[in-house]
């Protein structure tokens, strides 16, 4: 039974191709591969403000949506309608802000001015890691919030001073919900 020609160079066009696909893949690369490298100084310096801007400014408007807004609106009193949602949102909102913030105090040190600009904000940032589970609980709120705010705006004057203007941003629930 005669086979079309058209079958035949169809056969040794794929065979070609398996063929150069397969010796392409089996040789040593040890000798031609470059290593990966990681990202530059100067990338990570020229990239450390942008960063450390989106990170603060997130951590400041999730403080401010979620914690000093509805503590000035007097949803975490007792007996205020929503106030155990007020408070997770809350729990969640300090957690999240005080993630951001670590985030954002790492990014500093890539950038000299900023680094030294927010070394004095270090202790107060470390200071905010078990302030969210006493929003959670409801206990002494005011402290808290006030606390929260105090630190977001000195991190916000740290990285104004260094030519780093934070805005708030507030954060998706998802992003909340995520960390």
């Amino acid at each position: 039974m005669p086979t079309p020609i058209r079958h035949l160079v169809v056969a040794l066009v794929l065979c070609c191709a398996l063929l150069a696909g397969a010796t392409a893949c089996g040789g040593d690369d040890s000798d031609t591969a470059a290593a990966p490298t990681g990202t530059s100084t100067v990338e990570r310096q020229k990239l450390a403000k942008t960063r450390f801007v989106a990170n603060a400014g997130l951590a400041a408007g999730a403080t401010y949506q979620w914690i000093v807004k509805p503590w000035r609106a007097g949803k975490f009193k007792k007996g205020a309608d929503g106030r155990t949602s007020a408070l997770v949102k809350a729990g969640l909102a300090g957690t999240f802000a005080y993630n951001r913030l670590k985030a954002a105090q790492r990014n500093a040190e890539g950038d000299p001015t900023l680094s030294k600009a927010i070394a004095p904000v270090t202790a107060g940032i470390d200071a905010l890691k078990d302030l969210p589970s006493k929003l959670r609980k409801g206990d002494s709120t005011d402290a808290v919030v006030g606390t929260f705010d105090d630190v977001i705006n000195q991190v916000k004057d740290a990285g104004k001073s260094a030519g780093a203007e934070v805005t708030n941003k507030v954060p998706s629930a998802s992003q909340l919900a995520s960390g």
